[in-house]
């Protein structure tokens, strides 16, 4: 099954499976043809068909062609957010096993359960007898996923677990009381003492967060978050193609291009610096990019009811569900916290 936000060209990249600073993330803002539908079945059975006919088999990061990586998760957000938002954990948790030489269980759709919001899980006990306890919050695709890595603290740091989601220690707690996202399936689990393989320990001592791959998705996910801005601002833009629409109107479409072609281009350049040397991190780049398109993401935000007008939102359901999955997806930013780290790096001598 093909992910592919243009359904005349399955599976195709307008790079070649190259990444450079030549050319953009995205494919053209506002699209020609109109917005998208967001795919046809429902957010688990999309997301299993395509790990099972290869549809998320995405170049790693930082392998020579991350903006392609890129481009094919911000087409996915611009059919549909919530299965985007499972594409991509299913994606990470591909590259992260990749970066400990492992290989995902054939077949299995994955994600990324790292919240420590709450307590989070906990990795107690000795190499035979292993067992994962505690509740991890904002679980997507808790019943939909086959398997998750699930980040748990323990008596040397945090530890990785690949979690088989199928064990009866497993408990499912309906958390998300929200319209935003909620296709995403985010719940809490409750780990109920969970045995652990020592072989599904994934790493060392804070494998998730000391490889560079760990800045790599960071950035990525904004990819995901550009993706939607730009599903909105192609709904907003049809209508003005078929009517005199006034100049303000205007304004605000151009404003609101500006701003994601701008932070599509910084994706671009971000990409080529990641393939250029994948071993380092890049943090004051990927926290850049960060900020520029949670940037752009609230000016489309702001700007598109204004030039829907109440007409076009009263009367599109989908666009309303678009703008309220994006303005609750895009608090993975964290805003001025954010901000402030990134200031703090750009005034601190470098060691």
């Amino acid at each position: 099954m093909s992910l592919d936000h243009r359904p005349d060209v399955p599976g195709a990249d307008h790079r070649g499976g190259r990444s450079g600073p030549a050319t953009g993330v995205l494919d053209p803002v506002p699209a020609p043809a109109g917005p998208a539908e967001p795919f046809p079945g429902g957010a688990g059975a999309t997301l299993a068909a395509a790990v099972a006919a290869g549809g998320l088999d995405l170049p790693l990061p930082g392998s020579g062609a991350t903006a392609t990586r890129w481009a094919r998760l911000a087409r996915i957000a611009r059919r549909d957010l919530p299965v985007a938002r499972l594409a991509e954990g299913h994606a990470d948790a591909v590259a992260i096993l990749a970066d400990h030489h492992r290989s995902p269980a054939p077949g299995a759709g994955y994600g990324v359960w790292a919240s420590r919001s709450g307590g989070g899980a906990r990795l107690d006990g000795g190499h035979d007898e292993l067992r994962l306890s505690g509740t991890v919050r904002f679980c997507s695709g808790t019943h939909l996923l086959d398997r998750a890595l699930v980040v748990a603290g323990a008596g040397d740091g945090t530890r990785l677990v690949d979690l088989d989601l199928r064990a009866p220690q497993v408990e499912r707690v309906t958390a998300w009381r929200a319209a935003g996202m909620a296709a995403s399936d985010t719940h809490d689990v409750v780990l109920h003492d969970v045995p652990v393989p020592a072989e599904a320990v994934v790493g060392g001592p804070e494998a998730y967060t000391a490889r560079p791959g760990f800045a790599h998705g960071g950035a990525g996910v904004a990819a995901v978050w550009l993706g939607a801005a730009a599903a909105i601002v192609d709904h907003v833009a049809e209508p003005l193609r078929t009517t005199e629409p006034d100049p303000h109107r205007l304004a605000a479409l151009g404003t609101v291009h500006a701003a994601v072609a701008a932070a599509d281009a910084l994706l671009a350049v971000t990409a080529a610096r990641i393939d250029a040397d994948p071993a380092t991190a890049h943090h004051d780049a990927v926290a850049t990019v960060r900020a520029a398109v949670e940037r752009a993401c609230r000016s489309v935000l702001d700007t598109a009811p204004e030039i829907a007008g109440v007409a076009v939102l009263a009367g599109s359901p989908l666009l309303t569900a678009r703008l309220a999955d994006l303005q609750i997806y895009l608090r993975q930013h964290h805003g001025g916290r954010d901000l402030a780290a990134l200031g703090r790096a750009l005034v601190t001598p470098a060691t």
